[in-house]
């Protein structure tokens, strides 16, 4: 079935970004490098509608399972202050643990991590000795939304690999054994320095 097929049984724009993802990463690897620029400028734009409230907005409200809404919570708590792009940063920190054999590798996994133990989670609105009660319905969507996006394929390149990040507001001594790869927002990401890990 070709895209304009695949594309018109489509029924959500939800459906349609996740076909397109898909079938961009299909056609790049048969790509003739004499097209690749121009294709390149094209895809940029529409990686960036991704990051678009109006976008956003046509979007349904997604829900999902487990991993979906361990990382909704957390892009809520974590981030809901920030930008579509600050939700997405915050996102690919989780995905790229998940990935990586130093961190669990489901997304509840990683955003679980270190709780019960003092001071010792990795994502802080886990230990603030706070109840997680979701007040604001409509960040709590976007969060969705994005949760729903990226469990999906969502393009990472917001954070070039960043494994860490932290507000700005506060200056963790872990963070000088790292190397910044990106600040969005009042957050600054982090990977580990080259060679290092």
């Amino acid at each position: 079935m070709g895209f304009a097929a695949s594309a018109a049984q489509s029924d959500t724009p939800r459906e349609m970004v996740v076909l397109g993802l898909q079938v961009d990463q299909q056609f790049r690897q048969n790509i003739p490098a004499w097209s690749f620029n121009q294709i390149l400028s094209r895809q940029k734009a529409a990686q960036n509608m991704l990051y678009s409230a109006t976008y956003m907005e046509t979007l349904p409200v997604a829900t999902g399972g487990k991993q979906w809404s361990c990382l909704a919570e957390a892009l809520y708590f974590e981030a809901r202050g920030e930008s579509i792009a600050g939700q997405f940063a915050v996102a690919e920190v989780i995905m790229n643990r998940a990935d990586s054999q130093a961190f669990p590798n489901t997304v509840c996994g990683v955003v679980n991590q270190g709780i019960g133990r003092r001071h010792g989670c990795q994502f802080s609105y886990n230990c603030d000795g706070l109840a997680e009660r979701i007040h604001d319905k409509k960040a709590y969507q976007l969060a969705g939304k994005v949760a729903d996006l990226v469990l999906n394929g969502a393009p990472r390149r917001l954070t070039s690999g960043a494994m860490f990040y932290h507000a700005k507001s506060v200056a963790p001594r872990w963070a000088k054994k790292l190397d910044r790869t990106t600040t969005i927002g009042e957050h600054h990401f982090y990977a580990h320095q080259a060679g290092k890990s």
